[in-house]
């Protein structure tokens, strides 16, 4: 085959860019790490919410780089089995985890701009920008990032139906190694290497992001609306605002195996 574009080329150009991620495309998410470890310039972290789903890029990703910085942002409004699931994560996957939070506390902001998730698309940009985007750019910006993993899947939302594998993004390179996963490919992964889902997920939470936003849904149900930009700061940069901070996530019925069906759990039993 012909010769990848050089980084130089892919940053000035979107068509060179444009065939570095056709090249991605083609390649597993295992040698999308491999490569951009390999490849992409400067300090390189990862960013996670600790949501429903998020074992898989922390081991993917850690697996290859043992002391790859994880960052997550804590807006202060996270469930409690969210932070055990942090801890458990953390001690079982060895992960450099660097915690974020907000500059303003949430009893401040509350009694200073009162609560501003309930104040329409205004107060959702407003929260967003204080607990999330603003705490995430900071974290970047200390760690020197210039490359930054993030476990972002095109299925998870219309809003990322065009994410591409590689992207540039405020100077840094913002690689999505599972862009194009399934949630069976998810649960696939989980299974054979034995790792847990976010304990909600049990309890029927498809995503899971500030306990104000994040509701369960119901075995008869497949959507799920997030409102404050979803599970992840993520994609807040540059994106929550574009939307209005508002996004409609689409999930499919995720597969279980039908001996982890606690009772109660809105998920179906499936076999491979």
């Amino acid at each position: 085959m012909n010769a990848l574009p050089d980084l130089v080329a892919a940053a000035e150009d979107s068509r060179a860019l444009g065939i570095l991620n056709d090249w991605l495309e083609s390649r597993s998410a295992e040698a999308r790490v491999a490569w951009a470890l390999e490849t992409l310039p400067g300090e390189q972290v990862l960013s996670s919410s600790f949501g429903a789903q998020s074992a898989v890029s922390l081991h993917l990703v850690s697996r290859q780089r043992r002391d790859i910085p994880v960052i997550l942002v804590d807006t202060g409004y996270l469930f409690e089995e969210t932070y055990r699931f942090a801890d458990e994560l953390t001690e079982r996957l060895e992960l450099d985890l660097r915690v974020y939070r907000p500059r303003i506390g949430r009893a401040w902001m509350e009694a200073r701009h009162g609560r501003l998730w309930e104040q329409g698309l205004e107060g959702l940009q407003r929260y967003d920008t204080l607990r999330k985007v603003e705490p995430l750019r900071r974290a970047l910006d200390e760690l020197g990032a210039r490359t930054w993993f993030a476990g972002l899947r095109r299925s998870q939302a219309s809003t990322r139906a065009s994410t591409a594998v590689l992207e540039l993004k405020h100077g840094r390179w913002k690689v999505h190694p599972l862009i194009d996963w399934t949630d069976r490919d998810i649960w696939q992964y989980l299974s054979r290497h034995d790792l847990p889902y976010h304990p909600l997920y049990e309890q029927g939470y498809a995503s899971i992001g500030d306990t104000h936003s994040t509701s369960p849904i119901t075995a008869e149900g497949k959507r799920v609306v997030i409102i404050g930009g979803g599970d992840t700061g993520a994609d807040c940069l540059g994106t929550a605002h574009r939307q209005g901070a508002v996004s409609v996530h689409q999930f499919e019925i995720m597969p279980r195996p039908p001996d982890s069906r606690a009772p109660g759990n809105p998920w179906p039993t499936y076999s491979n």
